[in-house]
């Protein structure tokens, strides 16, 4: 990942807000409407093995696949979001509590905050992917001829993700970096979670950085210095999490015992 890549991959800054009643509304009906519509699920290919999606339709998934390919790509340092299972991570997440809103104060009345208040929209985070996803196939229809993000040369969809998270796309009433923000952030929170939440499929984030995960305690590790982790990362779904085993370090070697600034052995 290069460093132009890596300064995109800032989280976005404070976002702008709007008052937004009747696109919640929108937003509603629409997630109301594919539901009826039994447009929720996708099915997946005989190819790819994973389960079907819960909440995303066809089109949504396409779209999240090909822009959380684009914010965390694989490269030589390891594997990206797609790699992780980040497209289902966010998927369970919007079709379950969280995404309902469950706990999201909902009584108004909507106004325009300052970006210390954090999100002042009346969308739960369902609607607001459901009305935002809807949105984005509408601003590439009327852009580029065609609603598909996924048919995009990489070039063009780095740039219309970053023209999204500067607040420059027409989205219908969802403010375009507050969208953009959401998706970074899901995209961040399933590469990097523990595997028991959905994303971060085999611990490949954990692997590739080194971090050991939920190994139960470290207290024999308080007065040793020197040593390096020799240990696969553990989740917090693994049966007999323990203390860890270290080794002295080897000349030349880092603190996850390969060469510093690179993965470990």
């Amino acid at each position: 990942m290069d460093a132009s890549r890596r300064t995109f991959l800032k989280a976005a800054g404070a976002a702008a807000v709007v008052s937004g009643s009747d696109v919640a509304a929108q937003a509603r009906q629409d997630a109301a409407h594919a539901a009826s519509h039994e447009q929720h699920a996708h099915a997946p290919s005989a190819a790819s093995g994973r389960a079907p999606y819960l909440f995303f339709n066809a089109d949504e998934a396409a779209f999240m696949e090909a822009a959380v390919a684009r914010l965390i790509p694989a490269d030589e340092a390891g594997p990206g979001a797609i790699e992780a299972g980040v497209p289902a991570y966010i998927d369970n997440q919007l079709a379950g509590a969280w995404g309902a809103g469950e706990r999201l104060y909902r009584g108004g009345p909507w106004q325009l905050g300052t970006p210390q208040q954090g999100y002042q929209l009346p969308f739960t985070p369902a609607e607001l992917f459901r009305h935002g996803l809807k949105a984005v196939r509408e601003d590439l229809r009327r852009s580029y001829g065609s609603p598909e993000f996924e048919g995009l040369p990489p070039e063009q969809q780095d740039a219309y993700l970053e023209a999204m998270r500067a607040g420059k796309r027409d989205l219908d009433g969802v403010p375009s970096e507050v969208f953009f923000e959401s998706l970074w952030a899901l995209t961040i929170e399933g590469f990097f979670c523990d595997p028991v939440y959905g994303g971060n499929k085999d611990m490949v984030s954990w692997k590739m950085i080194g971090f050991p995960g939920a190994y139960a305690n470290y207290y024999h590790l308080v007065d040793q210095h020197g040593l390096a982790f020799d240990r696969p990362p553990m989740s917090l779904a693994q049966n007999g999490r323990g203390v860890i085993h270290l080794h002295a370090v080897r000349a030349g070697q880092g603190a996850a015992g390969g060469a510093p600034g690179k993965k470990g052995n």
